[in-house]
């Protein structure tokens, strides 16, 4: 159990903390007296779980930290803050709030991704090496500022904007990931030899 794994799962155990805040906060607007105390104290948990991210890949990296446990666990701890986040902000009353679409965008994305991924591991009985996309890491950016731009009530550009392009941004680095699991089936049936 590295300092990093700790890290992780203290990030872990942030997510249901601010799930809960979130949705009392948007209790307190639906009854028409919203607490912004509560509001301030979601935005904080979930700016302190992004920055534990960042935090325990630093950890792991430096000081060679690196483990099974972590591998398994911090990809998953940001995928379930992300959903959870985009998630509850869709349905919690915050307002404004996520169109019911987005949510369902991005989570489709990630779906088809590891069933891609999935295929190839039986068809092939190989591990496809997954290499980052620039529209993977720019799509996660603006799911991050999405996000924040809610919670934070900005105005100015509307919340659209970043949503339209978190949105454009996930997709197509759902299509690139899915083509490079084609592509991968393919050079594996073009392996076997011809009787």
């Amino acid at each position: 159990m590295t300092t990093a794994t700790q890290i992780t799962l203290f990030r872990i155990f942030l997510i249901p903390v601010f799930i809960g805040l979130a949705i009392y906060y948007g209790q307190s607007v639906a009854e028409g007296r919203p607490d912004e105390s509560l509001r301030w104290w979601a935005i904080a948990v979930f700016a302190i779980a992004s920055i534990s991210d960042a935090i325990d890949g630093y950890i792991a990296r430096h000081f060679n930290q690196r483990s099974r446990l972590g591998q398994i666990l911090d990809p998953l701890a940001d995928k379930v803050l992300m959903f959870s986040a985009l998630v509850t902000l869709s349905f919690a009353h915050w307002e404004p709030h996520f169109p019911l679409w987005f949510p369902l965008v991005v989570i489709f994305r990630d779906l088809a991704v590891v069933g891609g991924w999935a295929l190839v591991n039986h068809v092939t009985g190989t591990k496809i090496e997954v290499r980052p996309h620039w529209t993977g890491k720019t799509a996660t950016f603006f799911l991050l500022a999405s996000i924040l731009w809610l919670m934070l009530n900005i105005r100015i550009p509307p919340l659209v904007w970043p949503t339209a392009i978190a949105a454009l941004l996930t997709a197509m680095s759902g299509l690139i990931y899915l083509a490079e699991t084609v592509r991968h089936i393919q050079r594996h049936h073009d392996s076997i030899p011809k009787p």
